[in-house]
C-alpha cells in the first residue's frame, strides 16, 4: 500500500463516518434533493474545503466548486467529484465516494504541498437521483440550464411538493436553471473525472483488478407512471370471458416485452429493461378483479437508437394488450437521457495513471447514469473511475471496502498530478 492509499484512508473514512451519522434513516441512509439534510450534508462538505483553504463558489443551481489554485490560472480546471444525495433508505457511497475521492486528493496536496499546474477544482453536485421527483440529474442539468417548467412542476413522491418548490426552498431560482443558457463556462473545464462505486457485482467479482475505467454511461427512457385501465369486477361472479383485468393486462404486456429483451440481447444490442414501481388501485382487494394498475419503465442502453426502438415497441405491444383484454394503456410524458460516450485520451490518462501506480484495473460500461453523462454531452472531456463495491447500491446494504476506494482514489491523485506532465 502505498503512503497516499495508508495515510488517505483515515481522511476519507471520516467523512464516510460523518456524512452516514448525519444522514442515517431507519434503515440505510437518506439525502433527499434539495431537502435540509442535502443541504446540511453540502454545508458539512464544504467546511472541509474551507479546511483546505480551497476557493469556494457556489452555482446558482445549488452545486458547490470548491479550488485548489493552479500556477496557471488562465489554463482551463481539471475537475472532480460527484453528488451528495441519496436514494430513499439507501447507501452511503453512491455519489459520495466521488465527493470524497476529490476531497481527499485536495488534502494530500495540501498535505505535502504539491501544487497543480492548473486549478484543480472538488465539484460537489444536488439532486442526481431521480427517486423522489422521478428526474434524474437536476444539479447538473441546471447548471446548463436544461431543466425545463414541466420538469420543475414535477411532484415529489408523496405529493408535498414540486421540484421547484424544492429547489426554491434551497434559493434557486426558476428562471435560471430553465433559461437554457449554462450558468456556468464550460470552456473553463478541461477534465472532469467522475468516481463511482460500480454499483454492480463485475468489480467485486475480481480477484485483482478491484478499479475499472469506463467506457460509456448508458442513458435511458423513462416513465415515472404507465397507467393501465380495466374494469374492476366482482371476483367470483364475473367470468373471464367478460374481464378487462388491469393486472392480467400488465403481465402479458411485461411477458412480451421480457422475451424480446432476450431476442434483442441474443442480436448483440446492449440494453436493460426495469420495472421499478408497481401500484394497484386503492380500492384493490382480494375479492375484486384488478380495474386499474400502474407502473414505471426504465429502458437504458448504450445507443439512444437502441432505447428509442424499444421503446416504440414497447407501445405497440401496449395497443395489442389493449385490444385483446379490452383495456386501456395510458403513458404519461417520456423522460429522457441521452448515453454519454466518454472522452478517449482522457479515459487514457487514467489508465496509464493505473498502470504506473501498479493498480491493476479493467475496463467495463457504465449500467447506471452519472452526471458525468449529461456534462459530457455538454462539451465538457469527461471520463470516470469505477471501484469495487458489495451489496449492490440503491439499498441499505450497499458496502464498500476502504481499500478498494482508496485504490481508486490514488488512480485519481495519479490522473490530477501527471495531467500537465508531457
Amino acid at each position: 500500500m502505498s503512503e497516499f492509499q495508508s495515510k488517505g484512508s483515515a481522511f476519507a473514512q471520516k467523512i464516510f463516518d460523518d456524512v452516514r451519522a448525519m444522514s442515517k434513516d431507519v434503515q440505510g441512509v437518506t439525502r433527499q434533493a434539495f431537502s435540509a439534510k442535502e443541504t446540511e450534508v453540502l454545508d458539512y462538505l464544504t467546511s472541509i474545503g474551507q479546511s483546505l483553504s480551497l476557493e469556494i463558489v457556489h452555482d446558482k443551481a445549488g452545486n458547490v466548486w470548491m479550488t485548489l489554485p493552479g500556477k496557471d490560472r488562465s489554463l482551463p480546471a481539471f475537475v472532480s467529484g460527484s453528488h451528495v444525495d441519496s436514494v430513499p433508505q439507501g447507501g452511503n457511497y453512491d455519489g459520495l465516494a466521488g465527493v470524497n475521492a476529490a476531497l481527499t486528493v485536495a488534502w494530500w496536496m495540501r498535505e505535502t504541498g504539491f501544487v497543480p499546474t492548473r486549478d484543480y477544482t472538488v465539484l460537489m453536485m444536488r439532486g442526481e437521483e431521480s427517486s423522489f421527483f422521478g428526474k434524474a440529474y437536476m444539479g447538473s442539468l441546471g447548471m446548463l440550464g436544461k431543466l425545463s417548467a414541466r420538469d420543475l412542476a414535477l411532484k415529489h413522491r408523496d405529493g408535498t411538493c414540486t421540484l421547484g418548490e424544492a429547489m426554491a426552498s434551497c434559493g434557486i431560482k426558476a428562471e435560471d436553471v430553465t433559461g437554457g443558457k449554462p450558468l456556468i463556462d464550460v470552456k473553463k473545464i478541461a477534465a472532469f473525472v467522475e468516481l463511482h462505486i460500480e454499483q454492480g457485482p463485475t468489480l467485486d467479482s475480481q480477484k485483482e483488478a478491484r478499479a475499472g475505467v469506463v467506457t460509456g454511461i448508458r442513458g435511458n427512457i423513462r416513465h415515472k407512471a404507465v397507467k393501465i385501465i380495466g374494469e374492476a369486477a366482482h371476483s367470483g361472479a364475473t367470468d373471464k370471458p367478460y374481464r378487462h383485468d388491469a393486472l392480467m393486462a400488465f403481465t402479458d404486456l411485461m411477458q412480451r416485452i421480457d422475451r424480446a429483451w432476450d431476442r434483442w440481447l441474443i442480436q448483440g444490442e446492449d440494453l436493460v429493461y426495469t420495472t421499478g414501481v408497481l401500484k394497484m388501485a386503492p380500492s384493490a382487494a382480494i375479492s375484486v378483479i384488478p380495474g386499474e394498475v400502474t407502473f414505471s419503465v426504465d429502458i437504458r442502453s448504450l445507443s439512444a437508437d437502441t432505447s428509442e426502438r424499444f421503446h416504440a415497441l414497447m407501445i405497440k405491444y401496449a395497443k395489442e394488450v389493449e385490444e385483446e383484454r379490452g383495456v386501456k394503456v395510458e403513458f404519461d410524458a417520456a423522460l429522457y437521457t441521452a448515453p454519454s460516450g466518454v472522452d478517449a485520451n482522457l479515459s487514457k490518462v487514467l489508465e496509464d495513471s493505473a498502470v504506473a501506480e501498479s493498480i491493476p484495473f479493467i475496463r467495463l460500461a457504465s449500467g447506471a447514469g452519472h452526471d458525468s453523462a449529461v456534462l459530457g454531452n455538454n462539451g465538457i472531456p469527461v471520463a470516470m473511475i469505477f471501484v469495487a463495491n458489495q451489496l449492490g447500491s440503491h439499498n441499505p446494504h450497499e458496502a464498500m471496502k476502504i481499500e478498494d476506494f482508496m485504490q481508486g482514489t490514488e488512480i485519481l491523485w495519479a490522473a490530477v498530478s501527471h495531467y500537465d506532465v508531457h
